[in-house]
C-alpha cells in the first residue's frame, strides 16, 4: 500500500525509550492518550509535526535502545505514525512496532537523503521509499512480521489465527 507521508527526522543515535515515553507515564493504557507524551523526554516540540497527517519518522542508529516497554511505538502509531525509516533499531523496539502495525525499515540511505518535513511516497509492504524522484529500497522483512503488520498488529493476528486454526507462517500452534 502505497502513501504519501510527511517525514519527521530524529538526528540522534542511541534513543532509548525512557526518553522517547518516560517512565512516569507508564500507567496510562489508552496509546491515543499515551501519544500526549511522546518524546516528552526528548524533544516534545516534535509532537507538533505529528499533528499534520501521516507521518514517517527518519531515525539514526540504534533507534528504540533501552527497556522493552512497548509505549513508545503504540504512542507513535496512534499519533499517524505510519512506519519508521531508520539506520538501525533496538530489537525489541523493532518488534514492537511491527506489534503495534507499525513497520520499522532497516534503510540508511534514505534516512541520508531525506530533510525534515519532506513529503515522501512510501510503501508500507515493500519499504520503498521515494524522496524526491529516487526510490530508497529497504532491507528485507521476513515474512510473519509482514503478516502482523497486515493483520493489524499482533492482538489482531493472533485472534485471527485462534479463529482460523492457521499458525501462520508455519509457527507451531499450541
Amino acid at each position: 500500500m502505497k502513501m504519501t507521508v510527511k517525514a519527521i527526522v530524529i538526528k540522534e543515535d542511541n534513543v532509548d525509550t525512557d526518553v522517547l515515553y518516560p517512565g512516569k507515564f507508564l500507567n496510562i493504557l489508552d496509546p491515543k492518550k499515551a501519544s500526549e507524551h511522546l518524546f516528552e523526554g526528548l524533544d516534545p516540540k516534535l509532537r507538533e509535526l505529528l499533528t499534520t497527517g501521516p507521518t514517517a519518522l527518519f531515525v539514526e542508529e540504534n533507534f528504540g535502545c533501552g527497556s522493552s516497554r512497548e509505549q513508545p511505538a503504540s504512542a507513535m502509531k496512534a499519533s499517524g505514525v505510519q512506519c519508521i525509516f531508520g539506520k538501525s533499531f533496538a530489537r525489541i523496539f523493532g518488534r514492537n512496532c511491527v506489534n503495534s502495525a507499525m513497520p520499522a525499515f532497516i534503510n540508511p540511505n534514505a534516512v541520508l537523503a531525506v530533510k525534515q518535513g519532506d513529503d515522501v511516497e512510501v510503501d508500507i509492504e515493500t519499504g520503498v521509499v521515494t524522496i524526491g524522484e529516487v526510490d530508497y529500497s529497504s532491507a528485507p522483512v521476513a515474512i510473519l512480521p509482514q503478516e502482523i503488520v497486515r493483520a493489524g498488529g499482533l492482538v489482531p493476528w493472533v485472534k485471527a489465527q485462534r479463529l482460523t486454526g492457521s499458525s501462520g507462517s508455519g509457527i507451531a500452534s499450541s
